[in-house]
């Protein structure tokens, strides 16, 4: 079954109406949110626990209890006043393939202001600062005017939407750098520092941004809260396998009839969501090669094994490869597989912040192996050594950039060791040939 209309929370995703608060009323948002805080935080914290809400910004940790996390009486700073927590909501979309949250800003805006409000309010934070990716020029001039909207209307700043609580909203625009969007080097960039992820602990809920509790949340796990708190948890809860509950964009490119972004129902098969919302592959399904279901970060997956895949964190995970963002790379026949994984270790390559050893030397040096396998100007023991050195950077650096850059040659090696083989045989043979 595919998701109703009526069901959707993004209902303005395509930009077929005004992202403007009075059109963003329309369409429910800011509907009598001050009963929303009138709740408590408590209780808007237990109905997004029990919605099975999980951050969609690639980790999936559930949304509700990282929310807990946060101290209910204020850390004391070294004069003996309550510190301010803060929310920072992660809006440095720099993931190959990941487009929902620029949707959502240019589009839906409200959803995220108000969503900032509601979260904000349960963590006690007192303001919240959303950091924009540098390349989202648009993008953060639309979200700069809803926030100035919201504040005009008397929906955030002092007594925010008439419920006694004050809140405020910046907006902070990045510089393009994809490391700062890890939780603890976006706090560093809003701290006016260098982009590098910190050691943990501590964790940014006991000191964050400017050592004060914080919390990191991804966009869209952020803009669903009003609707959940609205609709009920046991409604979002109904969509979506055991543990991997509710509402979803999924963002698909590559070698579709149709590339979209999609709001669908968590666990949908993969090839239902192509079919449904793509028109299928490119040149039918017998042309299907590959698919990176979740963004340029994790094992790409062969379509032997993605047709029935259900599109999720464990559905993913059960084929060696993960949902992330859901941002899914459609790969058909005519794709040069290699050169498509090489292009990954370029990027990884060029954004590491060389703060770790493993990741600043790794990168580079898995790179130009990737490039000499992808001409054939390599021998075949080093198909097993290129293998070797992504386990001894996978899980060796500070933050998950390591891995990211490790997964995609792993799922190739893995899944496609004999094209590799099939190249390096042949270059050989060429060699051998023109020797003669």
């Amino acid at each position: 079954m595919a998701l109703a209309d009526k069901d959707r929370i993004f209902t303005n995703v395509y930009g077929y109406q005004p992202w403007n608060l009075a059109a963003a009323r329309a369409r429910g948002d800011w509907d009598n949110t001050r009963d929303i805080l009138a709740r408590g935080r408590d209780a808007i914290i237990e109905e997004i626990k029990a919605s099975g809400l999980r951050g969609r910004g690639g980790a999936g940790f559930p949304t509700g209890m990282k929310w807990s996390f946060m101290p209910k009486q204020a850390p004391l700073d070294q004069a003996g006043n309550p510190k301010p927590s803060f929310l920072v909501i992660n809006a440095d979309e720099s993931e190959p393939g990941s487009c929902k949250d620029r949707e959502i800003i240019r589009h839906d805006p409200h959803k995220l202001v108000e969503g900032a409000l509601v979260a904000g309010f349960a963590m006690g934070a007192r303001a919240a600062y959303i950091y924009i990716r540098g390349e989202y020029i648009r993008e953060a001039e639309t979200l700069f005017a809803a926030v100035q909207e919201a504040y005009d209307a008397g929906l955030l700043g002092r007594n925010a939407a008439g419920s006694g609580y004050d809140f405020d909203v910046f907006v902070h625009r990045g510089a393009g750098a994809y490391i700062c969007g890890e939780e603890t080097a976006m706090i560093e960039s809003l701290e006016g520092k260098k982009g590098q992820p910190r050691l943990k602990p501590p964790f940014p809920a006991g000191a964050g941004l400017y050592g004060c509790p914080t919390t990191v949340n991804n966009v869209e796990s952020i803009a669903v809260a009003p609707t959940i708190m609205r609709r009920g948890a046991s409604w979002f809860a109904s969509f979506g396998a055991e543990n991997n509950k509710g509402t979803k964009l999924f963002q698909i490119s590559g070698h579709v009839e149709k590339p979209c972004v999609v709001e669908e129902e968590m666990s949908i098969p993969f090839k239902e969501l192509i079919e449904r919302h793509c028109g299928g592959i490119r040149g039918g399904w017998d042309n299907l090669l590959a698919v990176i279901p979740g963004g340029s970060s994790v094992p790409l997956v062969p379509a032997s094994q993605v047709m029935d895949m259900p599109m999720d964190f464990d559905g993913c995970k059960k084929v060696g490869s993960g949902l992330g963002t859901a941002a899914v790379i459609v790969m058909d026949k005519s794709t040069d597989i290699v050169r498509a994984i090489s292009r990954l270790s370029a990027f990884y390559k060029h954004e590491s912040c060389g703060q770790c050893t493993p990741c600043r030397e790794g990168t580079g040096w898995m790179w130009r192996v990737m490039e000499r396998l992808r001409t054939g100007d390599a021998h075949v023991d080093e198909i097993d050594m290129l293998q070797q050195v992504t386990k001894q950077v996978e899980g060796h650096t500070i933050c998950a950039l390591g891995d990211a850059a490790a997964w995609p040659i792993q799922g190739l090696i893995r899944h496609f060791r004999p094209e590799l083989e099939r190249r390096i045989a042949e270059r050989h043979g060429d060699v051998r040939e023109a020797a003669e």
